[in-house]
């Protein structure tokens, strides 16, 4: 290579560690909000931080606060929590897709918000702790939900923003998406992030991630097992609505009755897991939808599920 193109390639390569570096930083570092956190009932006119809308069967739940980076306040998790709520208990929801708008899918907390609750009597002990309680009780919902539960991922999921794609049932990526638990980098290690993570993702994958606080890119995350596929960014949407649209067509009550299943026996033993299975097998083949379904199968046409 002459020496003009070797001089070229050599600043190329390091405008893109710069680029990169950037990028880093401006999620890693703590995040200023726009607006202030509200950690109380949402006030008259103000924006909602999440949006809802229903089509074919599937509810997209949307983070909306761009501005912040979708940060998870105590309203955005409530708001989030109440959503997935409603969904679980509207019988034309099918499935749930959980997505944002703006330059992050989810940036976590809000530490600039968390450090001033420092001057509080206790230091902030009480705050900090209704956070976590309500983390855990929003990411909770998510399993509980009797709905599969989609995250739609188009950027940035970092700490708190990575624990919740980690709860969800399934994820699709863009290509563009990255992934972190990033809070180690400044003195918070992401232990309810480690919760979910540790429970789809191989350990020491997931310790790589928490111990480093590196972000890694979405094909890495498709490898670990964090995410269920990559797509470029532009097909993102669409392809999120085919896979959402595809579980749609099963009963709904099978669906609930297997979700619930699935997360109550990954927790047992081996023994125990097997003999809650099988009840769990037969109670499904008690309901109307097991009847149709085998009935369907049979008579080789399609089943009509009425959700009972």
């Amino acid at each position: 290579m002459d020496p003009p193109a070797r001089g070229r390639k050599l600043r190329l390569r390091r405008a893109a560690a710069d680029k990169e570096k950037e990028e880093n930083m401006a999620i890693t570092e703590p995040i200023t909000p726009a607006r202030a956190p509200h950690h109380g009932a949402q006030e008259t006119g103000a924006r909602p931080p999440v949006l809802e809308a229903t089509d074919a069967g599937i509810r997209r739940i949307t983070l909306d606060a761009p501005a912040t980076l979708n940060l998870l306040t105590l309203e955005m998790m409530g708001a989030i929590e109440a959503a997935l709520g409603r969904a679980g208990a509207d019988p034309d929801v099918r499935v749930v897709v959980i997505a944002a708008t703006g330059k992050a899918f989810c940036a976590g907390h809000d530490l600039k918000g968390m450090a001033a609750r420092r001057t509080d009597p206790d230091g902030g002990r009480a705050a900090f702790t209704e956070t976590f309680d309500r983390c855990s009780q929003m990411m909770l919902a998510i399993v509980d939900c009797p709905r599969p539960v989609i995250a739609e991922v188009h950027a940035v999921a970092a700490a708190a923003g990575c624990q919740m794609v980690a709860a969800c049932d399934m994820a699709v990526a863009a290509d563009t998406a990255r992934f972190g638990t990033t809070g180690v980098s400044f003195g918070l290690f992401c232990s309810t992030p480690a919760v979910p993570l540790s429970r789809v993702v191989e350990r020491k994958a997931a310790l790589e991630m928490l111990f480093t606080g590196d972000l890694v890119d979405a094909a890495r995350a498709r490898e670990i097992g964090l995410v269920n596929k990559v797509v470029p960014a532009a097909e993102l949407t669409a392809a999120t609505t085919a896979l959402a649209a595809r579980i749609a067509r099963q009963s709904p009550l099978v669906l609930a009755l297997g979700k619930r299943g699935f997360y109550e026996q990954a927790g047992m033993s081996l023994r125990e897991a097997y003999h809650h299975a099988s009840a769990v097998m037969v109670e499904n083949l008690m309901t109307a939808d097991g009847e149709e379904g085998i009935a369907a199968f049979i008579e080789k046409r399609p089943p009509e599920w009425t959700g009972r």
